[in-house]
């Protein structure tokens, strides 16, 4: 080759040189950068000259024309990443999950005293007290006044877990428009990307990084897979749908639950809709959900990935009570967290005032039966009884008394008999009619009571203390008849089922929470090794940086010796 055309080669040792110093330093320089990815140097030959070509040869003669800078890599590894997106996804279910158990503990007030506990035994001490002078205005008013104290903590305690499931109800809402806000930044950065890389020569590193960021914060959001087409635009699924692929993100849509506000993210590309009369569109989202949260929950399957699932199945559709706990509805609720503990707690206090509130029905001679009404209407198995001013246990217009009343309706109904008299008739619960129901939401203490709690003597018309009733309403909370749902066998009395209610939160947190710190490590673990391979080694660059120092010098010292060459000969030549 000239001397002249060997100039090319050290040149080209010096840019190269100079490149992958350049390289180095931008590495050092982000050695903190929290998502950057290493970047790695690669260098290529350049064409060879070919001087001639024998046959007979093992080789042709060629000569080179110097070093390339093929292009600068991001060392990463394909299956870490996916590894990593999906335990972090699991650790956030079961962060959210553990996050979920630990409020409903301090809704209880398990965390600071038994709070709930004790206004339940101070009742059921109330009672006790009665028993013993069933005539003294003290016991009585006391009777009366635990008997409010047991509503409004009650009424505190659920209305605080409601609370919950609006604050879950709102969080669900950001995590949507947070993961729909990832969407359309990928979408930006495919561009950008695309744009850069189609010339071949340059890579889009630092966007590239932008976005694995963004890829690695949504899957603490949702079960994602992610790919990346020819064109170098990275492609989503989030629970197997298209969210983000070509030059479209298909964005989650809320519906709205116009019951009680609840939103149900759903793809309104699967959607059908009707377009209403202001141009608005009103979607039908059956199986259209983002969410199948009717699968069991279940690592094997897969189906315990994601901090905005683990809020759904946490919130629940609905407000739970003592209905849903029934054996033909359980299964709706079971997997809800707030709401499997709604109906629960419900169910706690529907059987304490039904326990109370029949007794002392039947002390007012409350029977069931069937009852014929003066237009013919047969009443069957209905609770009734005849109308009896001044009677014993009964209020001023003769109703039976109860302690706990509903507040939207009344608990008995006037009515005229075929004999002509007239009858008291228990409005029996409905659970279609929320109004009829003896929930939380829906009982209040005898306003009669409260004014005048010397109504509730327990000494009949000829002086006699009712020792019968007293003993039964003792006997009610000491009763072992009740379970906390269906899947429990054991019965328990009213302290005891509160007692389990919480020990079930308790030791179901302490499961959450073993399962969340476990996921953790694995994710630690698995971040660990993904480090090894993506982020920057100070020492390791250093040692590149006199590497390629080394070469750049090299490179130089070949181009000065070309040139003294070259000068010798010309001095030569010219002499």
């Amino acid at each position: 080759m000239p001397l002249m055309g060997s100039f090319h080669i050290g040149t080209s040792g010096l840019q190269t040189s100079q490149n992958a110093l350049n390289t180095t330093a931008h590495n050092l320089s982000n050695v903190d950068t929290v998502g950057y990815t290493r970047q790695q140097v690669q260098q290529a030959s350049r064409y060879y000259t070919t001087i001639s070509v024998r046959p007979d040869s093992v080789a042709n003669q060629q000569t080179g024309l110097g070093v390339n800078y093929a292009r600068v890599k991001q060392v990463r590894d394909y299956f870490l990443d996916k590894t990593y997106r999906l335990e972090v996804g699991r650790s956030q279910f079961y962060k959210v999950s553990t996050e979920v158990m630990e409020e409903v503990e301090s809704q209880l007030g398990e965390l600071n005293g038994e709070a709930f506990q004790t206004t339940l035994t101070d009742l059921w001490t109330a009672i006790e007290e009665i028993s013993k002078d069933p005539s003294s205005s003290v016991t009585q008013g006391l009777l009366v006044q635990r008997a409010s104290e047991f509503v409004e903590r009650a009424s505190a305690v659920y209305t605080g877990l409601r609370s919950y499931q609006d604050n879950l109800n709102r969080q669900v809402a950001q995590q949507v428009n947070r993961i729909n806000d990832y969407g359309n930044q990928l979408l930006t950065l495919n561009d950008r990307i695309r744009s850069i890389e189609s010339g071949g020569v340059e890579q889009a590193n630092d966007l590239r990084d932008t976005r694995n960021k963004l890829l690695d914060d949504m899957a603490e959001l949702a079960d994602i897979t992610v790919g990346e087409d020819a064109y170098g635009n990275v492609t989503v699924q989030i629970e197997g749908v298209d969210f983000v692929k070509g030059n479209n993100c298909y964005e989650i849509g809320l519906d709205v639950d116009e019951t009680n506000g609840f939103y149900t993210p759903f793809w309104p590309q699967n959607a059908t809709f009707v377009v209403n009369v202001n141009g608005t569109r009103t979607y039908n989202i059956d199986g259209a959900e983002v969410f199948d949260l009717t699968r069991e929950i279940s690592a094997d399957m897969g189906t315990d990935i994601g901090g905005l699932k683990a809020m759904l199945l946490a919130r629940g559709d609905h407000r739970a009570d003592y209905t849903d706990i029934k054996a033909e509805n359980y299964d709706k609720v079971a997997p809800s967290v707030l709401m499997n503990i709604q109906g629960e707690f419900d169910q706690l206090v529907h059987n304490v005032v039904s326990a109370v509130n029949d007794i002392l029905a039947k002390a007012a001679g409350v029977t069931r039966g069937n009852l014929t009404l003066a237009d013919g209407t047969v009443l069957e198995n209905a609770a009734y009884c005849v109308q009896d001013v001044g009677g014993y246990l009964r209020g001023e217009t003769g109703v039976p008394l109860q302690l706990f009343s509903k507040i939207t309706s009344d608990g008995y109904d006037k009515v005229t008999g075929a004999d002509g008299k007239e009858y008291w008739v228990f409005r029996e619960e409905i659970e279609e009619k929320q109004d009829s129901l003896y929930s939380i939401k829906n009982i209040g203490i005898n306003a009669e009571l409260m004014q005048n709690p010397a109504r509730l003597g327990f000494v009949k018309a000829d002086g006699s203390v009712d020792n019968d009733t007293m003993e039964a309403l003792k006997a009610a909370f000491e009763e072992e008849k009740y379970t906390l749902n269906p899947d429990v066998r054991k019965n328990v009395d009213f302290i005891t089922y509160y007692t389990d209610l919480v020990s079930q939160i308790a030791n179901s947190g302490s499961v959450y929470r073993s399962i969340s710190e476990n996921q953790e490590n694995t994710v630690e673990a698995t971040d660990s090794a993904r480090q090894q391979i993506l982020a920057v080694s100070s020492d390791e660059e250093l040692s590149n940086m006199i590497k390629f120092q080394n070469a750049f010098n090299a490179s130089s010292r070949y181009i000065n010796v070309i040139s003294e060459m070259l000068q010798h000969l010309i001095s030569t030549l010219g002499s």
